[in-house]
């Protein structure tokens, strides 16, 4: 196998596609295609290493070990045996296989999964020349079997836990916005790190945090672990030689004017201590502060929000000032950009104008919109 040999796919949430394939082509690599929830690209290994690190709005960097079609058992257990698992999975490899159906003959998950771990450790006890059980008593290599109208696709995770886990959220609220997602807010906008950045529903701080990340160029992945460090096949200078770019490609100069307020002092606090681990100390400026009694300090700049949806019948009315509130601030700043994400179908209507733009968005399992409204140029 040569090490240009590896065909990787990032998962995305759905509405995502775009800009995951766009970090994808940031990264180099051009032999990309893009799909339903997922962006496919060929790369060699240190491609898994810069995925990993680089990858701001995927859920998670796979490595297709194969595809084909299977309408019986038989043909999953003998075309998953035909695959060249020994390529990537060790003889002692502890081999966890999860699966997903739809749409197709064979509909039975469970069933499913047993059949590829025992095709796999059928393939591997050839392969290595073991008689016996193999132990399994080696590094966990996450497997899984997706099957969609009847087409298989094997896998293997690199990522481990999801790439939303940056390492710096040590506090959270109850309904914490995903990493991910908070970046595909920002990225979604035209702001630019030279540019005044404002959230005025805080939270613990992961629109303010990720904003600032991304306007230094600072590598999402830099402060965790991921599943592919422990495999053996993986020249470990991978690993080393993709921190080391992330280090070299990192502005730590640049200056950043971005803001977080919170009416709650306890998500200011939270803010505060994610901003410390996540390396950015004072470069996020935290207030306590009610939506209403916000005041931009200049003509231009950019305010993104994820602010509460009134899910709950009595919290609409003050939710809907909180909304109305807003409209009424911004628009005596005509040349601010404002991007609201919320699941509130009338937020247009109580924030007092149309969007320029809606996007369809899911946070978690919520069908929300993302409502943006571009300022006037200068």
């Amino acid at each position: 196998m040569t090490t240009n040999d590896v065909t990787l796919i990032a998962t995305a949430a759905m509405g995502l596609e775009t800009l995951v394939k766009s970090e994808v082509m940031d990264l180099g690599y051009t032999d990309v295609k893009s799909e339903n929830g997922k962006i496919t690209y060929k790369a060699d290994y240190k491609g898994i290493a810069r995925s990993n690190l680089w990858l701001r709005t995927a859920d998670r960097v796979k490595l297709l070990v194969g595809e084909f079609n299977a309408y019986s058992f038989d043909e999953l257990f003998e075309q998953t045996k035909a695959l060249p698992w020994e390529d990537w999975l060790p003889e002692d490899a502890f081999i966890h296989v999860v699966g997903k159906s739809h749409k197709s003959t064979l509909y039975s998950v469970p069933d499913c999964q047993s059949i590829v771990k025992k095709a796999i450790v059928s393939r591997l006890q050839d392969q290595y020349k073991v008689y016996t059980n193999l132990e399994e008593s080696g590094v966990r290599y996450k497997i899984e079997v997706a099957i969609l109208k009847d087409k298989v696709t094997m896998t293997i995770d690199t990522t481990g836990a999801g790439l939303h886990k940056r390492g710096y959220r040590i506090e959270q609220g109850e309904a914490p916005l995903k990493q991910t997602l908070a970046a595909s807010l920002v990225k979604l906008t035209n702001w630019t790190p030279d540019q005044p950045f404002v959230d005025p529903f805080t939270g613990s701080g992961t629109i303010a945090i990720e904003a600032a990340l991304i306007g230094q160029n600072i590598a999402p992945g830099f402060n965790r672990e991921f599943a592919a460090e422990e495999w053996d096949f993986l020249p470990p200078n991978i690993w080393d030689e993709a921190l080391e770019e992330a280090e070299d490609l990192a502005n730590y100069d640049q200056p950043l004017d971005i803001q977080g307020f919170d009416v709650d002092h306890r998500a200011i606090e939270m803010a505060q201590n994610n901003s410390l681990e996540a390396g950015l100390a004072d470069l996020v400026k935290w207030k306590q502060m009610n939506v209403k009694d916000f005041k931009p300090q200049t003509d231009v700049g950019y305010l993104v929000g994820n602010p509460p949806y009134g899910e709950r019948l009595k919290d609409r009315p003050e939710v809907e000032s909180i909304y109305n509130a807003l409209g009424g601030i911004m628009k005596d700043y005509p040349k601010w950009s404002v991007y609201v994400m919320t699941s509130h179908e009338d937020f247009e209507k109580h924030y007092g104008t149309s969007a320029s733009k809606k996007r369809k968005l899911f946070n978690g399992f919520i069908k929300t919109d993302y409502y943006q409204f571009f300022g006037k140029k200068k």
